[in-house]
């Protein structure tokens, strides 16, 4: 099956998720969680928004260490502090996504 025929499923519960009132995860839960999904074959996973917390920052960094299959995901502003957090949680991954947010996209 070429890369264009497959379906990629992007799972956003760790970063998504705990925008739900009362919701939060801790460090080792998110490591828990991204375990599950990478040994259940989900392909990019949302770690969370590394410039928001130290905590976010620390799960994103261990998630990037802990996959084996899986490609870990941050989120950032279009703002070089959010971008180089996103970059230096995700400098262990093998490969790694990290998605760009910006006033234009947010008034869209």
């Amino acid at each position: 099956m070429s890369k264009k025929d497959k379906v990629f499923i992007f799972d956003t519960t760790m970063r998504d998720g705990e925008q739900s009132p009362g919701a939060s995860m801790s460090v080792e839960e998110k490591i828990q969680i991204s375990r599950v999904f990478d040994e259940m074959g989900i392909d990019i996973i949302e770690a969370g928004f590394p410039i928001s917390s130290p905590g976010d920052f620390e799960a994103v960094s261990a998630i990037s260490k802990s996959v084996k299959n899986s490609i870990p995901c941050g989120l950032a502003r279009a703002t070089k502090k959010d971008i180089d957090a996103c970059h230096e949680s995700l400098k262990y991954a093998k490969d790694f996504v990290f998605i760009l947010l910006s006033q234009q996209v947010l008034f869209i």
